[in-house]
């Protein structure tokens, strides 16, 4: 098969050393003209995706700013960092973020696939640190590391090394997967063990969102479903296990099925407090900045209850326009699968929507209390410097593989052409 670099020089090089017939001149560039514009109409209608999930993640992020800065400004002042403390960390992660995310979208496929294995293997070896002395134990998880006052959340790469390597193991396997052996080896030890590790710092949130994230890419490699049974009830029976065997998360299970404020000092505190901030934002809100819950009324406002200060101080009309943006990137995500034309990209793309989009699913559910508290932040808009620079980078595999389908819809409709 001719590649696209040899093609378009060779076809250019033999029109311009073609003479000239009687006659031709006016055909010769009509011809051209016609080319021209089909190839550019291809090239608009696919490029489409790419500035779809570009710009939606870049209004995302700069609505987190936002919603930061007012979120974050009475702790962040209580704390003795100024009011714009958490803010100014905030954004100088999303000015390293978004220009690392242009510089991802813009590297080959084929390097991706290259270093899969060891993307996986230094984003294990980088989460095993957390049982070292450098682990930092937040909210009962351990599962941080903090060096120099620095603080970095491990499974945030082991995400981003999961998408890739997933997506480059099951294109290598592409014709075997209708095996189950294939299938588990070596997707259950090595995906497994990864979430396994992130399972033993206690942060159950995660692993919901990892092996939704694993199960993910299996589903759109195209995997039977009856091969999705039996890992299905042993994950749910492991997260059972281990929801039931800390006190404090024990206690809010049976404080969520047993329903909200039966212990408002305690394990309902977060819980009633979010939805208190929901239900006085009416439908337009108090205003940006005029929020009472970030009053120290409510813990982790700008991280992972940042939806209800939105909710309160945007009103329905803010919550429900985060909500057509996710729904914005979901379609951007779909529509790049679509387009795609080998299997790494529909599962690399596939996994990173189930990760973003399932995320913040949980993260809103749990602050409408339609889920118990998991702690999971909303991508993009909650607070947090490994999260939103992995984020970043996956949404930039992505773009770059929006940029590669593109370009091979074209070639492939200039040569039937």
């Amino acid at each position: 098969m001719t590649t696209p670099s040899r093609t378009l020089p060779r076809f250019g090089r033999g029109r311009a050393n073609a003479k000239p017939r009687a006659g031709a001149p006016a055909a010769d560039a009509s011809s051209g003209h016609s080319a021209r514009i089909s190839l550019g109409q291809v090239f608009t209608a696919e490029s489409s995706n790419y500035f779809l999930l570009l710009g939606t993640t870049l209004f995302l992020v700069l609505l987190g700013l936002v919603m930061v800065l007012s979120s974050s400004s009475i702790d962040s002042f209580t704390e003795r960092q100024g009011f714009f403390g958490v803010f100014w960390k905030q954004g100088l992660f999303a000015l390293i973020g978004i220009p690392l995310m242009l510089v991802v979208s813009r590297l080959p496929i084929r390097l991706f696939k290259r270093w899969a294995w060891l993307a996986i293997f230094v984003a294990i070896g980088v989460q095993l640190l957390v049982f070292t002395p450098l682990g930092d134990e937040v909210g009962g998880n351990l599962n941080w590391i903090a060096i120099g006052g620095y603080t970095f959340q491990p499974s945030e790469l082991v995400k981003l090394a999961l998408v890739i390597w997933m997506g480059a193991i099951l294109a290598k396997k592409e014709a075997l997967l209708g095996k189950l052996g294939h299938v588990a080896i070596p997707v259950l030890p090595v995906a497994g063990g990864a979430i396994l590790l992130v399972l033993l710092g206690g942060d159950l949130g995660t692993v919901m969102i990892m092996a939704g994230l694993v199960f993910g890419a299996l589903f759109f490699a195209g995997i039977k479903l009856r091969m999705f049974v039996l890992p299905v009830i042993a994950g749910a029976l492991i997260a059972v296990t281990v929801a039931f065997s800390s006190e404090s998360r024990t206690t809010r299970i049976m404080s969520f099925f047993n329903g909200s404020g039966t212990d408002y000092q305690g394990t309902d505190w977060q819980a009633q407090h979010g939805e208190w901030a929901l239900a006085g934002g009416g439908i337009f809100g108090v205003g940006l900045g005029n929020s009472k819950a970030k009053w120290s009324w409510l813990p982790a406002a700008d991280n992972d209850y940042i939806f209800a200060i939105i909710g309160e101080e945007l009103g329905l009309v803010g919550a429900i326009v985060v909500l057509l943006l996710f729904i914005a990137l979901a379609i951007a995500f779909i529509r790049i699968i679509r387009s795609s034309r080998d299997m790494f990209s529909k599962v690399v793309t596939g996994a990173v929507m189930v990760w973003l989009i399932g995320q913040a699913f949980v993260n809103i559910a749990v602050v409408l209390g339609v889920l118990p508290v998991l702690g999971v932040p909303l991508p993009l808009i909650s607070s947090g410097g490994s999260a939103l620079l992995t984020t970043l980078a996956a949404i930039g595999i992505v773009l770059a593989i929006a940029r590669d389908s593109a370009r091979e819809n074209s070639l492939t409709n200039a040569r039937e052409r």
